[in-house]
């Protein structure tokens, strides 16, 4: 990652671009602390070219805020791109942080000791709503749940049959399974069958992103432990069957990191 400085009257604007991951965080660190020893204490990190952010860098861009904000001043975030947009809502960053959509709106939020208005309504406590691709592995099984979906509902025919994936949401994961929703998308059945068809003991094949890790998906084949009916479909909770010790090296750090963050964001409002 390559850090510019554009100087400003009463504020300094970081460019960063490229990949902002650990490696990175003491650059940051070093960039601010010399601003400050020049008596600026307003800072905006603008993310427009940063591909990629991870926990750790999130932390350190947690710490510089605090740093300045006890000097006098503060740190505002402008021009985040779309991956790191995403990110920071997730996460909740956007609380403890202004986050504006240009260099000249972050400064005016600094200067004015504001916090521009944020839509997120993502906390720490839930920061990762991503995508899980499941599978029932026992064909039979499925078979079962097409047929009477077929019974019930014949015209989500097309959309529940041999070759069917479900779509769920992920509400947690550490190194021991993962948690999700699901609405039962388009297969036409109640929360009561979904309930059913994802009973405890059943086994799925998943697949899933790690959000702030570039290992891109996580395929593991798991077992059903926690089943819950909602009324707008089931939560299920599972455990790792099968899955490659890299990707659960992966998971264990992202569920590390996500642990570290929410620490970070915790302090931060305090």
């Amino acid at each position: 990652m390559h850090i510019t400085a554009e100087h400003g009257e009463q504020h300094v604007t970081l460019h960063l671009r490229g990949e902002f991951d650990t490696f990175y965080c003491a650059a940051l660190e070093k960039e601010v602390a010399a601003i400050q020893t020049a008596g600026i204490t307003h800072v905006v990190l603008n993310l427009r070219w940063v591909k990629f952010i991870n926990s750790t860098a999130l932390g350190a861009i947690i710490k510089a805020s605090k740093a300045l904000t006890k000097n006098g001043g503060g740190l505002a975030i402008s021009s985040p791109s779309p991956f790191c947009k995403d990110i920071i809502q997730k996460v909740g960053l956007d609380r403890v942080i202004s986050v504006a959509s240009s260099d000249a709106e972050a400064v005016e939020a600094l200067l004015a000791g504001g916090a521009t208005a944020s839509d997120s309504t993502a906390s720490p406590e839930d920061i990762d709503p991503s995508s899980v691709i499941f599978r029932l592995v026992d064909q039979e099984r499925l078979r079962h749940f097409v047929e009477q979906a077929k019974a019930t509902n014949p015209v989500h025919n097309h959309a529940f049959g041999s070759n069917w994936a479900g779509l769920g949401r992920m509400s947690g994961l550490d190194a021991d399974g993962l948690r999700f929703v699901w609405d039962g998308g388009d297969t036409g059945l109640t929360a009561f069958d979904l309930g059913q068809m994802l009973a405890v003991g059943t086994k799925l094949s998943t697949k899933f992103r790690l959000p702030l890790l570039k290992s891109g998906f996580v395929e593991a084949t798991v077992s059903v432990t926690f089943l819950e009916e909602r009324e707008d479909g089931v939560k299920v909770g599972c455990t790792f069957d099968e899955i490659a010790d890299d990707a659960r090296d992966a998971v264990g750090q992202y569920s590390k990191d996500m642990a570290f963050l929410k620490e970070e964001l915790r302090r931060a409002t305090e």
